[in-house]
């Protein structure tokens, strides 16, 4: 009786769990494409502009070894970083891009130059 129920739970169940999977997949996939055409869409901007502020976001992910879910193999983790920039344009407003970290360390907190930036890209940074 129990598996009955059981059975008959996880069939009503697992479509509705995928189907919100996948929406939320295509919701992802569709706002990035989204982005991107409305950044390939914009001017390119060359601004003056003042660095602000750094700041970097790290995520971490770990998985087991061995495809054993247990984890009696250990696990794999990986580390990513993400770096971010603020910029202070002459109107006072401030837009954040996210940079390569080669541009993060380059750049430093009340450097002023000119911002170049397409939409929400970053393009580059250039010091007076």
């Amino acid at each position: 009786m129990f598996y009955a129920g059981f059975d008959m739970l996880f069939s009503i169940l697992f479509p509705i769990l995928f189907l919100v999977v996948l929406g939320m997949i295509l919701y992802t996939i569709i706002g990035n494409i989204s982005t991107w055409n409305k950044n390939n869409h914009s001017p390119r901007l060359t601004v003056p502009a003042t660095v602000v502020a750094k700041r970097t976001d790290v995520s971490h992910s770990s998985s087991a070894n061995a495809g054993d879910m247990s984890g009696a193999h250990g696990y794999d983790t990986s580390t990513f970083t993400s770096y971010y920039v603020t910029f202070q344009v002459e109107s006072g407003d401030r837009m954040e891009f996210e940079v390569d970290g080669s541009d993060y360390g380059l750049l430093v907190q009340g450097d002023i130059g000119k911002l170049s930036f397409q939409g929400t890209r970053y393009l580059g940074f250039e010091r007076s």
